[in-house]
C-alpha cells in the first residue's frame, strides 16, 4: 500500500518553535523530522531486500512511494537547510527510483542496496548536525545572557582589574564585547626555532636557550638590565632598558630555560637582542602550547601603560572563555553558501591563529577568520539599512500625481537649453518614486555643473501641481541665496511663489514668511538651517531636497522631515561618493546619478605652479582680465596665523590690490564676513565690478559666476582632493575655457604630491572621489562627526569591498523573503539586529 504523507508533517517543525532557543530547537525538530521520513523510506526498503529479495516480485507501486517520501525530504531542506550535505546524497537517493518499476530485477536489487546505503550515510549526517546543535545549545544559551555577558564591564575579566580597565577604556575598550573585536593589527612567525649561532643579524628571530648570568649593570648614568642566554652553538645577550628590573632579576635565574624573540644585533663581543619577548619552558616538554611562542603571535594595537605579553594573556582567557558567547545566527544557508566557520572559531583563530594556519593571508586580513567576521558586522548592518529602507516603503506617503505636467512642460518650454539625457532619465526616476503611495528617498549625485538644481526644480513643480509645498535646504547662505535666485526666476514663470529663509532675514520678514508657509501662501522655501526652526509650520509639506547632505547631521534631517506628513526626500551632493562608500552612508535611499555633462561645456584645464613660478600666475590672471574674465583666488586662512606659515586672504588681498594689480579692483570675502556685507561683495563680482576675487573655502560650493575662468588655490597642498574639485567647479560655469591653478609651496607629502596629480590628470568627480577615499580614509572623506560612517570593529569597506557586496546581496534576499523579519527563525536575527544597530539605524519604528 502506497505510504502518505500528510503536508503539515513537512512545516510541523515551522510551527513548533521555543523562544529561547529558537535556533537551536529548530535544528533538533528539522533533525526529527528528517530522521523519522528517513526510516519511513529505509522501512520498505529493507522489507524488499530480505531473504535475497524475496518480496521485490510482489510489491507494486514502489517508484511513486519512493518518490513521495523522497520528495519529503527534499522539502525539509528547502525549508531549512541544517542538515549540512545532504541535498546531494538526498538528490542522489532520489535518482534511484526513476522509473524504477520499468528496471529489471537485477537492476531493481542494485539500487534498492545502494539505495540502503545512501541511507546509511544520511543517518550519520543527521547524528552528526544533530549534536552539533546540541552542543551549539549548550554553548549559546539564551540571547538574553549572551546579551548580558558581553555587556559586562572588562574591570571584571580575569588579569584586568580596575587599573588595566581604566587603561583599556582610553582606547575605547569599555566592556566584554569590545575586548573580543580588538583584533590584532598584525601577526608574527614564531613557529620556527634558529640556533644563537644561525641567528641571522638583522632579522627578528626566535631562539631557545638557557640562562648563564643575569644582572643589572650601568652605563653612564643609565641602568640596563642584562641576561646572558647560551644553547650549544653560542651565546647572546638580551638586554632592557627599562621596566622591572626586581621582576627581570627574579624571572632570569640562572639555569632556566626560555623562549626568545626579537631582532637579531650584532655588537663587538657578539649578539644580542633589544627587549626581546620571552616565555619560560620551565617544567614543560618543547611540545607543549605555549602562548608567547611556536605559533603564530597576534600582535596588537599598542596599549599604553599594557605590555603586549600582559594583553596577550588577557586576551588569551577571554577569547577561551567568552567567544562561544557572541551571537551571530546568521542563516545556515548563507553560510553554508559562503562555507564560512562558526563565529566563535573565528573568534578563537583571528586572536590565536593555528599552527598549519596561512600567516600570509592573516596579515593581508584575509584569512577565513577574517572574512567570517568581516561578513557578520557588514550583514548586520546591510541588514538594518535594508529594514530601513523597506520600513520607510511600508509608510504611508503621498502619492503625487504625475500625468498631468502643465507647471513642468511650461518650465521645459522656458528653459533656454534642453535637458541631457542623464537630467531626462533621473527626473524619470524621481517621477516614478513621487507617484508612489510612499515616501522617496532618493540620493542624487551629479559632479559640479551636472545641473541638478534643474532637476530638484522639476521634482518642486510637481509637488506645487499636486498642491503641496517644498523647501530645500543648503550648508550655506550663500548656497541658499543662490538656489533662491535660480529658483525665483523659474518660479515666476510657472506662476509659482517662492521664498527666502536664512538666520539673517530679519524678524518682520520671518513673520511674514512663517505666516505664508502655515497658510499655504508659499509654495517653495529656498534657505539654510533655519528651515528646522520650531517655529515654523507648513500647511501641506510634501517635498524636503537637501543639498549637500553630508554638511547636515542626522538629527537636523529628521527635524526636517518631520515637519511634514510623512513627505518625499530628495538628498543631493556634489560630492562624487565612491559606491562602496555610498552603500554604508546611504545604503537605506535609492540613488540616481547625473553621469553627463551639458553639452559645450569645455573641461577645465589644470595646472600646478611651484611658488618660485608665482610671476608666471599674474601674467596668466592679466590675460584673461584682458579677455573681459574674471579670477578667484582661494587661500587657506582668513587672517594671518602666529603657528602656521601660510598666506592669508585678509594680507594678501591688500598686497594683491596695492602691489600687483592696482589697475584693476580686488575684492574679498570669508566666512567671518557678516551676510550682507557677502552679499554685497558678491553682487559687485556677478555684475563685474570686481576683477579679482580673494577668498577662503566659503566659496568651495555653490557659487556660480559664469563671468569666472580662473582658479587659484594658494597652498593648494593643504586642501583634500574633494575640496579641490569643488573649488576648482566655480569655474567653467559658462561656456568660456576655464583654468585651475594651483599653487604649492612644498611637496614633502606624498599624498600632497598624489593629490596634485590627480587633479591634472582628471575633471572627473568620480574618479577624483575614489583616490580621495583611497588617500584619505572614509571617516575624513564623509567628515566623521555627522558622516554616519558606521563603526565597524574589524570591517573595512575599501579593503573588504568585495564581501560588503556580497553581504549586501545576501542582506536583501533575506528581506525579500521576509521584509519585517518575522518568521520564527529570523526571530534571534532580529533580536541581535536590533542589539547591534537599532539605534544607530532607528529600526524600532520599522519592526
Amino acid at each position: 500500500e502506497k505510504i502518505q504523507i500528510a503536508p503539515c508533517e513537512l512545516t510541523l517543525y515551522l510551527l513548533t518553535f521555543n523562544a529561547r532557543h529558537s535556533y537551536y530547537n529548530t535544528i533538533r525538530i528539522v533533525m526529527k523530522q528528517f530522521e523519522d521520513i528517513l526510516e519511513r523510506i529505509e522501512n520498505p526498503l529493507q522489507f524488499l531486500s530480505k531473504h535475497s529479495f524475496k518480496n521485490l516480485s510482489v510489491v507494486k507501486n514502489v517508484e511513486s512511494t519512493m518518490e513521495g517520501l523522497i520528495a519529503a525530504l527534499k522539502a525539509i531542506l528547502q525549508e531549512d537547510s541544517a542538515c549540512g550535505d545532504s541535498d546531494v546524497l538526498i538528490g542522489e537517493l532520489y535518482a534511484l527510483f526513476v522509473r524504477f518499476d520499468e528496471l529489471h530485477e537485477e537492476e531493481k536489487k542494485k539500487h534498492i542496496t545502494t539505495a540502503l546505503h545512501l541511507i546509511s550515510i544520511l543517518r550519520e549526517v543527521n547524528s552528526r548536525t544533530a549534536k552539533e546543535s546540541r552542543d551549539g545549545d549548550a554553548r549559546i544559551q539564551d540571547l538574553d545572557e549572551c546579551f548580558e555577558t558581553l555587556s559586562r564591564p572588562v574591570q571584571y575579566i580575569k588579569g584586568i582589574g580596575p587599573k588595566i580597565a581604566a587603561l583599556l577604556e582610553k582606547r575605547g575598550i569599555v566592556n566584554l564585547e569590545d575586548l573580543l573585536y580588538c583584533v590584532p593589527r598584525r601577526y608574527e612567525d614564531r613557529r620556527n626555532i634558529s640556533s644563537i649561532a644561525a641567528a641571522a643579524v638583522g632579522s627578528r628571530e626566535t631562539v631557545i636557550g638557557e640562562v648563564i648570568q643575569s644582572t643589572e649593570r650601568r652605563y653612564a648614568r643609565r641602568k640596563i638590565f642584562e641576561a646572558t642566554i647560551r644553547d650549544s652553538t653560542g651565546t647572546f645577550t638580551a638586554k632592557w632598558f627599562h621596566g622591572s628590573f626586581l621582576y627581570l632579576k627574579k624571572e632570569f635565574v640562572k639555569g632556566r630555560r626560555c623562549f626568545m624573540t626579537g631582532e637579531m644585533r650584532g655588537q663587538l663581543f657578539g649578539k644580542e637582542m633589544i627587549h626581546p619577548d620571552y616565555e619560560f619552558i620551565d617544567d614543560r616538554g618543547e611540545d607543549d602550547e605555549f602562548m608567547h611562542m611556536k605559533r603564530i603571535i597576534p600582535v596588537y594595537p599598542e596599549m599604553e601603560g599594557i605590555h603586549k605579553r600582559r594583553f596577550r594573556t588577557i586576551m588569551n582567557h577571554a577569547v577561551n572563555e567568552y567567544s562561544h558567547h557572541v551571537p551571530s545566527p546568521i542563516p545556515s544557508a548563507i553560510c553554508r553558501r559562503n562555507h564560512f566557520i562558526s563565529m566563535a572559531d573565528a573568534l578563537q583563530r583571528i586572536h590565536f591563529p593555528g599552527e598549519d594556519e596561512n600567516m600570509e593571508l592573516y596579515n593581508q586580513h584575509a584569512s577565513a577568520s577574517h572574512k567570517r567576521i568581516v561578513f557578520d558586522e557588514f550583514f548586520f548592518f546591510e541588514l538594518g539599512m535594508g529594514m530601513k529602507k523597506k520600513g520607510y516603503a511600508l509608510e504611508k506617503g503621498i502619492a503625487f500625481d504625475t500625468r498631468h505636467t502643465f507647471l513642468l512642460d511650461t518650465f521645459y518650454s522656458r528653459l533656454p537649453f534642453s535637458l541631457t539625457g542623464a537630467q531626462a532619465r533621473v527626473i524619470k526616476e524621481i517621477m516614478e518614486d513621487m507617484n508612489k503611495p510612499y515616501p522617496m528617498n532618493r540620493l542624487l549625485q551629479g559632479d559640479v555643473g551636472s545641473g541638478k538644481t534643474v532637476v530638484s526644480m522639476a521634482a518642486m513643480l510637481i509637488a506645487a501641481e499636486n498642491g503641496y509645498q517644498s523647501v530645500i535646504m543648503a550648508p550655506t547662505e550663500i548656497l541658499a541665496a543662490q538656489h533662491y535666485s535660480n529658483i525665483k526666476s523659474w518660479a515666476e514663470e510657472t506662476g509659482v511663489k517662492a521664498e527666502l529663509l536664512t538666520g539673517s532675514i530679519q524678524s518682520k520678514k520671518h513673520k511674514e514668511l512663517y505666516d505664508n508657509a502655515a497658510g499655504g501662501n508659499v509654495d517653495i522655501i529656498a534657505g539654510t538651517h533655519a528651515l528646522i526652526q520650531e517655529g515654523l509650520k507648513f500647511r501641506k509639506l510634501g517635498l524636503v531636497i537637501i543639498d549637500e547632505q553630508h554638511r547636515f547631521g542626522v538629527a537636523q534631517r529628521a527635524l526636517l522631515r518631520e515637519k511634514g506628513f510623512i513627505p518625499d526626500v530628495l538628498v543631493m551632493t556634489a560630492t562624487p561618493i565612491p559606491r562602496t562608500l555610498a552603500m554604508t552612508v546611504y545604503g537605506d535611499l535609492d540613488i540616481s546619478v547625473i553621469d553627463e555633462m551639458p553639452p559645450g561645456k569645455n573641461p577645465i584645464k589644470t595646472k600646478v605652479f611651484l611658488e618660485r613660478d608665482r610671476h608666471r600666475v599674474y601674467e596668466i590672471i592679466r590675460r584673461e582680465i584682458g579677455k573681459g574674465n574674471q579670477t578667484f583666488v582661494v587661500y587657506p586662512l582668513v587672517e594671518e596665523s602666529e603657528s602656521l606659515d601660510l598666506k592669508d586672504a585678509t594680507k594678501m588681498s591688500q598686497h594683491l590690490q596695492n602691489d600687483i594689480f592696482p589697475d584693476y579692483t580686488v575684492g574679498l570675502i570669508h566666512g567671518k564676513m557678516k551676510s550682507h556685507e557677502k552679499d554685497v561683495i558678491m553682487h559687485d563680482f556677478i555684475t563685474k565690478k570686481i576683477h579679482i576675487l580673494v577668498a577662503t573655502t566659503v566659496i568651495e560650493v555653490g557659487i556660480d559666476i559664469p563671468g569666472a575662468s580662473l582658479m587659484i588655490v594658494e597652498h593648494a597642498e593643504r586642501f583634500g582632493l574633494s575640496q579641490l574639485h569643488q573649488l576648482r567647479g566655480r569655474v567653467g560655469r559658462g561656456d568660456i575655457q576655464s583654468y585651475c591653478i594651483l599653487i604649492t609651496h612644498t611637496l614633502s607629502s606624498r599624498d600632497a604630491k598624489k593629490r596634485l596629480k590627480v587633479m591634472e590628470e582628471t575633471n572627473d568627480g568620480f574618479r577624483i572621489s575614489e583616490e580621495d577615499l583611497l588617500i584619505r580614509g572614509p571617516g575624513d572623506f564623509m567628515g566623521t562627526r555627522q558622516s554616519g560612517i558606521p563603526d565597524f570593529r574589524v570591517a573595512n569597506i575599501l579593503r573588504d569591498g568585495k564581501i560588503l557586496n556580497d553581504t549586501r546581496k545576501e542582506a536583501l534576499c533575506l528581506l525579500d523573503d521576509d521584509p519585517g523579519l518575522q518568521k520564527p527563525e529570523h526571530r534571534d536575527l532580529k533580536r541581535v539586529l536590533l542589539r547591534k544597530w537599532g539605534e544607530r539605524l532607528e529600526l524600532a519604528k520599522t519592526g
